[in-house]
């Protein structure tokens, strides 16, 4: 039988020594609501597999890789702060992972019946031989896929974006967006020359698009704020008030998803944007590594119900 063969719901309420496991490693990951939003995925499909959370410092990330890929786990989730040093940990990258210079997700892999490679989710049981880690990145697909669902906005191209960060999350952000065909693209970061760095990587990899450092001299389409301002309480806005009342952004973009509610989404609603937290970026990211591990639609409202009840109660 397959590693995803659906059994009864009723079926699945316990652990038996057919369930296969899947997992997410960071540090910290106490935080995490991965598990809560695969384990509801997984009940909706009748698969007999669990999603788990483990803390896994830095030096011990390639032992827990191998640990997983030993013990025939579906596969895996990384987060902060393994996804840049995962890459070379992983036996296959995706080319999407390789350009974002990011793994966030790993697929485990066994000849196929044809001799091709498919995800151990997917081999009959019984006939898993040699195991492989695929390293891919589903984090600029699920940006994009909540950008255009928050925003009632089905293409991308022509929009001019202002993005604030310099780190993985807007590395992803701006080579997503360079390939999704916005018309300027400005990047702002509190250190310049990473700003800059990422301006170079961007042009290298889409040389025909305008990626500009610095801030725009006329109003944007969308702002994304892909920094961490805006988790705690106290922190500063990224972008303050009388930026946004004299520019009024139609769109603005806050990739923080705890609290629902930003200073930042706050000021942009008293000007009159639309406002979006990252709750969908984490949603869709999610379910399009479900759907690499199992070969199957991924219950998407099931998914985001189980988020919203986990992180906003």
């Amino acid at each position: 039988m397959a590693y995803n063969q659906r059994v009864p719901g009723d079926s699945i309420q316990s652990i038996n020594a057919s369930t296969r496991l899947c997992a997410v490693l960071g540090q910290p990951v106490r935080h995490s609501a991965s598990p809560a939003m695969q384990n509801a995925a997984l009940k909706a499909l009748e698969l007999d597999w669990r999603y788990l959370a483990f803390e896994v410092p830095s030096q011990d990330l390639r032992a827990a890789i191998a640990g997983a890929k030993a013990m025939r786990f579906v596969g895996l989730n990384l987060t902060v702060p393994h996804k840049i040093s995962a890459v070379e940990m992983v036996d296959v990258v995706h080319e999407k992972a390789r350009l974002l210079n990011a793994v966030n997700t790993i697929v485990f892999e066994t000849p196929g019946p044809k001799g091709d490679w498919i995800p151990l989710g997917q081999a009959a049981d019984g006939l898993i031989t040699e195991i492989r880690s695929h390293g891919y990145n589903t984090d600029a697909e699920g940006l994009a896929r909540s950008l255009k669902e928050d925003f009632q906005w089905p293409d991308l191209r022509g929009a001019s974006v202002l993005l604030l960060g310099a780190g993985g999350a807007a590395r992803a952000a701006a080579l997503q967006l360079a390939e999704e065909g916005v018309a300027s693209l400005f990047l702002v970061n509190r250190t310049e020359s990473k700003a800059e760095e990422l301006v170079s990587i961007a042009k290298a990899r889409f040389p025909a698009a305008n990626i500009i450092h610095g801030w725009p001299e006329e109003p944007v389409d969308l702002i994304i704020n892909a920094t961490l301002l805006g988790l705690k309480p106290d922190d500063p806005q990224p972008v303050v008030d009388d930026w946004l009342k004299s520019w009024q952004p139609p769109r603005v973009y806050d990739m923080v998803y705890r609290p629902a509610e930003t200073a930042l989404l706050r000021a942009a609603k008293k000007a009159g944007s639309q406002t979006a937290n990252g709750l969908g970026m984490l949603l869709y990211q999610g379910a399009a590594a479900l759907e690499l591990w199992s070969g199957l639609p991924a219950p998407v409202e099931i998914m985001r119900a189980a988020l919203r009840k986990h992180i906003y109660g």
